[in-house]
């Protein structure tokens, strides 16, 4: 195994590096604010209200981040509205193509986590709230949410985690994340092994402190399940 390889490329990896942490942070802040008014309307009892974000929770869940990142990437420019309009600006760019993918996608997971969650809201708290005099607006503000965000926060985690490992995929668009890191490096050097596992290391230390942050954030946040001592 040739360290030298990894050492002398080191700052392309940070470079690359960089480039995922940023794409991955700023697509799962997009994400989330597109997922939380798609899992209210999505648990709404109305078909009608919750038909729509169903059918978009369905459709980039069943399919693959690859197909969809693709298909923005490739595909809307073969639109000539699209290429005449603001939108443009936003899909002429491989980074912003890359974004708008994978925050649509994890719009779509994290919806359906927070939906989960919220119809799983304890019946007793709702009515609780109720006989307070508070308003739905408020009992979702001050209950419902709140409450919906502690309990999603295991399987939100796995969320980013895996959308950390998707974002992976933006190599293949030209740009030079980590995985796109090390294939400029096994094409200039042609160590396949090296560079590859170098770009996984990397992948490895960032999902370990998302793991211990969301382990953290458990711990803050769950307090209140825990047994009182005595």
């Amino acid at each position: 195994m040739d360290v030298q390889v990894i050492i002398d490329n080191l700052p392309l990896y940070l470079q690359g590096l960089r480039t995922t942490i940023v794409l991955v942070f700023a697509s799962l802040v997009v994400g989330l604010l597109l997922a939380i008014p798609i899992a209210l309307l999505a648990s709404s009892k109305s078909k009608w209200i919750s038909a729509l974000p169903k059918a978009y929770i369905y459709f980039f869940r069943g399919t693959p981040l690859l197909v969809q990142m693709f298909m923005i990437y490739h595909g809307m420019g073969q639109f000539e509205a699209v290429r005449e309009s603001f939108l443009w600006v936003i899909f002429q760019q491989a980074w912003t193509c890359a974004l708008v993918a994978f925050a649509l996608n994890t719009a779509a997971y994290t919806g359906e986590i927070l939906r989960g969650t919220i119809e799983q809201t304890p019946y007793g708290e709702v009515e609780a709230a109720k006989s307070c005099g508070m308003s739905n607006a408020q009992i979702y503000r001050r209950i419902i949410l709140p409450s919906t965000f502690r309990r999603a926060l295991p399987a939100y985690g796995n969320e980013v985690i895996f959308m950390l490992h998707g974002s992976s995929l933006a190599g293949l668009i030209t740009i030079v994340d980590l995985f796109g890191a090390a294939k400029i490096v096994n094409a200039r050097n042609f160590v396949p092994f090296e560079s590859f596992i170098a770009a996984g290391i990397f992948y490895l230390a960032i999902t370990f402190m998302i793991v211990w942050g969301f382990k953290k954030a458990e711990h803050h946040w769950h307090a209140y399940l825990r047994p009182r001592e005595s």
